[in-house]
């Protein structure tokens, strides 16, 4: 029974490919599939930063590249999908997770409507929403019969959400409406589209890595049933139940990850 069960998720002799994993969730996704027998593709902007992660997955047994791409450019994102590709062979997983915090929120002055710059808002949507857009696009040029996307979407695209920026929202909340438009299309050929909605989770660097001062977790953690912010290490399960058969016939659709968060009102803010 046990071995029936670890078949479930086992991923060997897959590929996947997940952006922004070279550090917080996308990292943790990365080590996950990995860690399920995937060879990994890693992504992101800095080089160091990618090949480290690629070399502790080699490290730990696992097979991986580091890859350096600029997701909101599709011929660098077409070169990247190329790559993996080149490097193993075919793609069965893609995690679309690169993105970017996209400004302060309304409860600070900048982050006002009538206060966001054209620069703040173009930047968000051009790695947000142009970078998934980018990245869905070419994988479904090449993935494999019966594979699987994942988008990394928010809880912030699920409701409105004082604590983030206007093209944060905005983005997020489009990535889930182009997760059940695809999930439609590829449906046919056995691809399955699902997107996770992370919700307060500490030790990432979308917001520039910064610790939190006590005092604003806590502002966090007041929204939260569980009681506390999550870690990146507790996005990778979820990744995996949506890579691997244990998701069999889930597709279509965006399953938080954010310890209850969503089941409370922003009241309390």
């Amino acid at each position: 029974m046990r071995e029936d069960v670890q078949q479930l998720f086992d991923l060997t002799g897959q590929v996947a490919l997940v952006t922004g994993s070279s550090s917080g969730l996308g990292q943790a996704a990365a080590m996950a599939l990995a860690g399920a027998g995937a060879a990994v593709v890693v992504h992101g902007r800095d080089e160091a930063r990618a090949r480290a992660v690629a070399d502790d997955i080699v490290q730990r047994g696992g097979e991986a590249r580091g890859v350096v791409a600029d997701i909101a450019d599709p011929a660098s994102v077409r070169r990247l999908i190329d790559e993996t590709i080149e490097a193993f062979g075919r793609l069965d997983i893609v995690v679309a997770n690169a993105g970017v915090a996209g400004g302060p929120p309304y409860r600070t002055e900048e982050g006002r409507l009538a206060n966001v710059t054209d620069e703040e808002w173009h930047r968000t949507i051009a790695t947000n929403l142009d970078g998934t857009f980018f990245t869905l696009r070419e994988a479904t040029r090449v993935l494999e019969r019966g594979g699987r996307i994942i988008v990394t979407s928010s809880t912030a695209g699920l409701r409105s959400d004082p604590m983030v920026g206007y093209g944060y929202i905005a983005t997020k909340a489009a990535q889930v409406n182009i997760v059940r438009q695809l999930a439609l299309e590829l449906a046919p050929r056995g691809i399955r589209v699902n997107a996770l909605a992370p919700g307060p989770i500490k030790e990432t660097r979308i917001g520039g890595g910064g610790e939190l001062t006590p005092e604003f977790e806590q502002v966090w953690v007041d929204t939260i049933p569980l009681g506390r912010m999550g870690v990146p290490s507790e996005f990778g399960g979820p990744v995996l139940f949506l890579a691997s058969n244990a998701s069999s016939f889930v597709t279509g659709v965006t399953l938080p990850v954010d310890g209850g968060a969503l089941d409370l009102s922003h009241a309390v803010y």
